[in-house]
């Protein structure tokens, strides 16, 4: 009877050690899944965070959601989490390039075509202040706020090349967006067609 006892007494005891053995690799492998899903983020964030914010967001909540867990004790869970975490910033990498790659193409296009609307409507501005004949409903006074509108446009445009050159390619987009509509109304004051 000793002899089963001992016997059962030592299985549960080995038992025990094995589960809290376990428990402790589960732990560090369950922070060394949420460190290596920082580090991802980590380096992922710089670019993501111009171009796919919001996919920024959701791979930092992820990631929170596993540092929640894994202070909870809920390894399990936290393992889960921190792999998605991970998955996401691998996915914020390709996301943000993509993105990065539509918006320069979109900037190479605006920085082409707008230069030469920006020309045309200086010749016209030169034109008319030279005396050629101005369209109907024109005078100095309208000459005189085209001008002004074009100063502002030319500034515009120094501000977004500048942001572009800076790799701010969503701020120099919008500013470029602006002038576009401004560019478009300036031209028809001054009778630019096409």
């Amino acid at each position: 009877m000793l002899k089963k006892r001992n016997w059962l007494v030592c299985g549960v005891l080995g038992l025990a050690m094995s589960l809290l053995a376990c428990g402790g690799a589960e732990k560090e492998a369950t922070e060394g899944a949420i460190s290596a899903a920082q580090t991802a983020i980590n380096a992922a964030s710089s670019e993501a965070a111009k171009y796919v914010p919001d996919q920024l967001k959701s791979a930092q909540d992820t990631l929170q959601g596993a540092k929640d867990a894994w202070t909870k004790g809920d390894y399990s869970a936290a393992l889960s989490a921190a792999k998605e975490a991970t998955k996401k910033a691998s996915d914020l990498v390709t996301a943000a390039a993509a993105k990065k790659q539509e918006w320069m193409k979109d900037w190479t296009s605006l920085a082409e075509s707008m230069p030469k609307s920006m020309e045309q409507i200086k010749a016209r501005l030169d034109a008319y202040s030279h005396g050629a004949s101005m369209p109907e409903g024109m005078d100095k006074s309208v000459l005189a706020t085209a001008k002004d509108q074009y100063a502002l446009l030319k500034q515009a445009w120094t501000d977004a090349t500048v942001a572009a050159r800076q790799g701010n390619l969503g701020d120099a987009k919008q500013k470029a967006s602006g002038i576009k509509d401004m560019l478009a109304k300036l031209r028809e004051m001054l009778g630019i067609k096409s």
